[in-house]
């Protein structure tokens, strides 16, 4: 009897001590196949400092992903989680095109296949702009602009869809878009 609760607290050891490393979100990866059409090298997880996004152990997440061309780009913190969130690179944002890059006030953003992510450095969250609304708010300046950074992914609305933004909001309804500047 002795020996077996002595075992069992053993493996008990062992199984905490390896949620613990989960939890913190250790990887210990090596895998070095080099077909760009695989999973396997299409996204690789690494720790990294950067803003935003820290795991269990305060450590910045960070992770590769091939783009369509084959060139692996970061994608990190805020901006993983929300692509994550969003299917990572089997959802509708898809792969990356470019690594991440500083905005105006020092937000961030990265372009993907399917739209960008943005993150004002003062917002918090970050948010998908995508589509004609998009387009639209980068014809009128992007988070350079007087729109400003968004404050709210596309949401549906009654014909069509509307994102919120610090200086005011798009919607686009029946293929139209509409700015409206706040007062």
């Amino acid at each position: 009897m002795y020996h077996f609760a002595r075992r069992t607290a053993g493996y008990s050891a062992v199984l905490a001590a390896a949620a613990l490393l989960l939890a913190a979100g250790c990887s210990s990866d090596d895998n070095s196949n080099n077909d760009s059409n695989s999973s396997a090298s299409a996204m690789s997880s690494s720790m990294a400092m950067d803003h935003g996004g820290s795991n269990a152990t305060g450590a910045m997440e960070e992770t590769k992903i091939a783009t369509p061309g084959g060139e692996e780009v970061t994608v990190s913190g805020v901006i993983l989680e929300k692509y994550n969130k969003a299917g990572g690179l089997t959802g509708p944002l898809g792969a990356p095109l470019e690594a991440e890059e500083t905005g105006p006030n020092d937000g961030k953003y990265q372009d993907f296949t399917g739209g960008t992510i943005y993150w004002a450095k003062d917002g918090g969250d970050p948010y998908i702009v995508w589509g004609e609304i998009r387009k639209t708010w980068e014809d009128n300046g992007g988070a350079n602009g007087k729109l400003g950074y968004p404050t709210s992914d596309e949401k549906d609305i009654t014909g069509g869809k509307e994102s919120e933004f610090t200086g005011g909001k798009i919607t686009w309804v029946d293929n139209q878009t509409t700015v409206t500047p706040t007062s």
